[in-house]
C-alpha cells in the first residue's frame, strides 16, 4: 500500500469514526426523547457508552503508535494523527457531557438549563478541551456520579494519550529500533 493511499485511508476511517461519534450521541438522545429510560438509566447507558469509547480510544492510540514506530513514520505525522485523535475524543466527551445534562440537569455546575442546545455544547466542549489539556479552569464542573465518572475517563485517557504516547514517542520509536536490530 502505497503512502498516499495510506494516508487517504486512514482519513477516511478517521472522518467515520467522527460521525459513529456523532451518530451514538444523537442515538442516546432519541432514546432519552423517547422515554425508554428514567434519568438515572440514561445516565448508566451514557457512562457505558463512554467507558466502550475510552476503551476504544486507548486501544486505537497504541495501534497509532505501535504503526508509527514500526513503518518508521516521521514525528510531524505521528502529531498530525494523535492530533485528530485528541480532536475525536474530546467532541466524544462533550457529546457525553451533553447527554448526561440533557437527562439530570445540574450535572455540571456552571450550565444554564436557559441556553440553547449549541451553547450547552459549545460550553461542553471548551469544558473537554480544558479537561484534556490538563487546565481546567474550573468554570464547569461535574455534580453527580455519572459526570464525575465521565470526567474521570477522559482525564485518564488524556494522560495516557499526551504523556506516554506523545512525550515518550521518540525514546518508543529508537527502543523499538534498537529491539528490531537486535532480533534480525
Amino acid at each position: 500500500m502505497s503512502k498516499e493511499s495510506g494516508l487517504a485511508a486512514q482519513i477516511i476511517r478517521q472522518g467515520g469514526e467522527v460521525v459513529v461519534i456523532v451518530l451514538l450521541a444523537m442515538g442516546l438522545q432519541m432514546l432519552w426523547g423517547a422515554h425508554w429510560l428514567t434519568g438515572h438509566g440514561f445516565c448508566v447507558a451514557v457512562v457505558a457508552v463512554a467507558l466502550a469509547k475510552t476503551v476504544f480510544f486507548f486501544v486505537e492510540n497504541l495501534q497509532h503508535i505501535l504503526m508509527a514506530t514500526q513503518n518508521d513514520m516521521p514525528y510531524h505525522r505521528v502529531l498530525g494523527l494523535m492530533g485528530v485523535n485528541m480532536a475525536q475524543i474530546t467532541l466524544a466527551f462533550a457529546l457525553d457531557y451533553w447527554c448526561l445534562e440533557t437527562a439530570e440537569p445540574e450535572s455540571f455546575s456552571s450550565i444554564n438549563s436557559a441556553w440553547s442546545q449549541g451553547e450547552q455544547l459549545f460550553e461542553f466542549f471548551f469544558f473537554s478541551v480544558l479537561n484534556f489539556s490538563f487546565f481546567g479552569f474550573g468554570d464547569v464542573t461535574p455534580q453527580t456520579i455519572p459526570a464525575k465518572l465521565v470526567t474521570m475517563m477522559e482525564v485518564v485517557l488524556a494522560f495516557f494519550t499526551v504523556i506516554f504516547l506523545l512525550s515518550d514517542f521518540v525514546s518508543l520509536k529508537d527502543s523499538l529500533r534498537i529491539r528490531g536490530r537486535d532480533e534480525k
